[in-house]
């Protein structure tokens, strides 16, 4: 087995950026279930910044991505100003080092790194759901009010949910989900049908960065979003692709260590309470709340199912597919009832 020495990537990648600035140590600072690599930089100065590396995905959507949120960096509005982690530029173009070799195709970008403040409980009260709603709201508010102003994107849902389908039909791809390919298949055609019926096509699209867990973001004394640097998921969507993970983390089980994807967060009293308060301050429509089914099923099709076994550690990503086979995927359209969360918004 070949082994990749990716601090030798990120040493060529800050070469490439700036070799005057000499580097004394790269530290590992990477989450422990993710594939992805994120590192420390200490320069012989004292300075710091962080390198992410990434090779899962496609190296143009990466490039899109960063760029688009560079841009949100700069446009989005008090107090959401400096919420986010800015990439670095080189001369008037975002910094992207691209590694290329027969093993690995691998992209390189550089981040100041961002003060933190505190993170969420693990479990809220009440009264923390509510306040959570209310800023969640202000802050898609926000990114609604920017969204013209942003980089175009070419990845939406209906493209990857295509590009699935088309992975299916690979040699590759029907030896990676031999056992699972009519129940994929289905699910895409689900997502398809029920997408387009409800009209969701026409939903606004802002940016959005999917993945909530506590341990992406922070938050100051009285719940306002304070800084946020992982940017694995983002995408140009509807709003209502951040819910599944925000229903997770105002459910009643908690932030776990040991965790599954399952449906049952979406139908939880507490985040009926969650989408009341956000509810007030910035008015959902009812195809948003049927949209939350094909969100999810979305959720689970393309990053648990089709990118799980580059974003998380192979012990993880056999667990969660095979949840999602046996459990998430066929009971999704049994366990979904958007009734409740109409009549609690009144629509």
């Amino acid at each position: 087995m070949t082994l990749i020495d990716f601090n030798e990537i990120v040493t060529e990648a800050w070469n490439a950026y700036d070799s005057s600035r000499d580097i004394a140590n790269i530290t590992d600072i990477s989450a422990k279930v993710s594939t992805n690599h994120v590192y420390r930089i200490t320069f012989t100065t004292g300075n710091s910044i962080i390198a992410k590396l990434s090779y899962f995905g496609k190296f143009e959507h990466f490039v899109e991505d960063h760029a688009i949120i560079n841009s949100m960096s700069n446009n989005l509005p008090s107090p959401y100003e400096n919420f986010l982690a800015c990439s670095l530029m080189k001369g008037n173009n975002l910094f992207v080092y691209r590694y290329e070799s027969e093993i690995i195709d691998a992209w390189v970008v550089f981040y100041r790194p961002v003060e933190n403040k505190n993170r969420l409980p693990r479990r809220l009260n009440e009264e923390q759901i509510k306040r959570l709603g209310t800023e969640f709201a202000r802050f898609h508010k926000a990114c609604y009010g920017i969204r013209n102003t942003l980089p175009p994107s070419s990845k939406t849902m209906e493209v990857d949910i295509d590009d699935l389908l088309e992975q299916l039909e690979t040699d590759h791809g029907r030896h990676e989900y031999r056992m699972h390919l009519d129940l994929i298949k289905e699910q895409c055609r689900r997502f398809k049908e029920n997408t387009h019926a409800i009209n969701a096509w026409d939903l606004e699209v802002i940016p959005v960065f999917v993945d909530w867990n506590i341990g992406n973001f922070t938050v100051t004394e009285d719940f306002s979003l304070y800084s946020r640097w992982d940017y694995d998921w983002f995408r140009m969507s509807s709003r209502t692709m951040d819910f599944y993970f925000l229903s997770r983390v105002v459910s009643s089980v908690g932030d776990k260590t040991i965790f599954t994807y399952n449906i049952d967060p979406l139908m939880e009293d507490r985040f009926i309470l969650f989408l009341k308060a956000y509810h007030k301050e910035f008015p959902l429509t009812k195809t948003e709340v049927l949209f939350l089914q094909e969100v999810y099923r979305f959720f689970i099709l393309n990053y648990v199912i089709k990118y799980g076994r580059y974003f998380f550690h192979e012990i993880f990503a056999i667990k969660l597919q095979q949840e999602a086979y046996e459990m998430h995927l066929p009971s999704i359209d049994d366990k979904f009832n958007a009734e409740p969360l109409l009549q609690a918004l009144n629509l």
